[in-house]
């Protein structure tokens, strides 16, 4: 009985460790604001997500924003979400198939916007409200070290996040003092994604080596484990995404600390 007990401590141990995140020298929080998903958009309007028009609705109504950067073919930072463009332009191909200036040409959902800079979008933004920058990481890419390489040069408050862990890994390395944040949900019942990596990333048992600042997890998984160890037992924040209307915010409002909303305004 003793063994059993002292295996079972050790277990509980060894997975309180791994999930722990950053708990020292960590960076202000980021402002307690609701956060509009790709923009304040609406993909049958002239402002879809992630666009200049989306952005600037977002900033004249005072919430911050959430948005994704890749690469393109030529090594642009670009915001879009999608890696690659049937839904967005209703075209065949992957992005960072595409230099920039041929990117520029496909409109977004028939709308006069295009797949937009990073440096473009800052520029719009200007440190008016606060951003969340998911990168969106593909294997052998300079995604983290250019996107950065952007930010220096910018004044306003922002924080980055991903669901590949390696990203957050090379900001703890490189940039400490830069806010960080793991993505995550239930994969294998919401995206049907059953192998060990991403039962790995849901219970974050690789937060041992990233050292997150706050956790972004799935609004849907709101009594997820690990998420809500993380924001009691470890003091760290919990952002929900994507609240879809009223009611779920309502429903998220105890298990989480920031929101990032679309398709309604709180």
């Amino acid at each position: 009985m003793k063994k059993k007990l002292w295996k079972a401590g050790m277990a509980a141990g060894a997975y309180l460790f791994a999930i722990c995140p950053r708990l020292t020298h960590r960076p202000a929080r980021m402002p307690k604001v609701y956060y509009a998903h790709r923009g304040l958009h609406d993909n049958e309007s002239d402002a879809p997500e992630n666009t200049l028009a989306a952005f600037q609705k977002a900033v004249e109504a005072g919430y911050g924003i959430e948005l994704d950067v890749q690469l393109t073919k030529d090594g642009q930072v670009v915001v879009a979400h999608d890696l690659d463009l049937k839904r967005l332009c209703g075209r065949e191909g992957q992005i960072d198939s595409f230099p920039y200036e041929q990117l520029r040409q496909f409109p977004v959902y028939g709308s006069d916007q295009h797949i937009p800079l990073f440096t473009d979008v800052l520029r719009l933004v200007n440190g008016r409200v606060p951003l969340i920058v998911e990168l969106k990481y593909k294997k052998n890419s300079d995604i983290c070290q250019k996107t950065q390489e952007i930010l220096q040069n910018y004044r306003g408050v922002y924080c980055v996040e991903s669901f590949y862990p390696g990203v957050l890994f090379w900001y703890k390395r490189h940039y400490p003092q830069i806010c960080r944040g793991q993505l995550s949900m239930n994969f294998q019942r919401d995206d049907g994604q059953k192998n060990v990596v991403h039962y790995i990333m849901r219970f974050l048992l690789t937060n041992f080596l990233t050292r997150p600042d706050f956790i972004a997890y799935d609004c849907r998984a709101r009594r997820a484990l690990s998420k809500n160890l993380c924001r009691r037992l470890y003091r760290c924040p919990s952002v929900a995404w994507t609240v879809k209307s009223p009611g779920q915010l309502e429903e998220c409002r105890d298990y989480y600390d920031y929101f990032i909303f679309e398709g309604f305004r709180p």
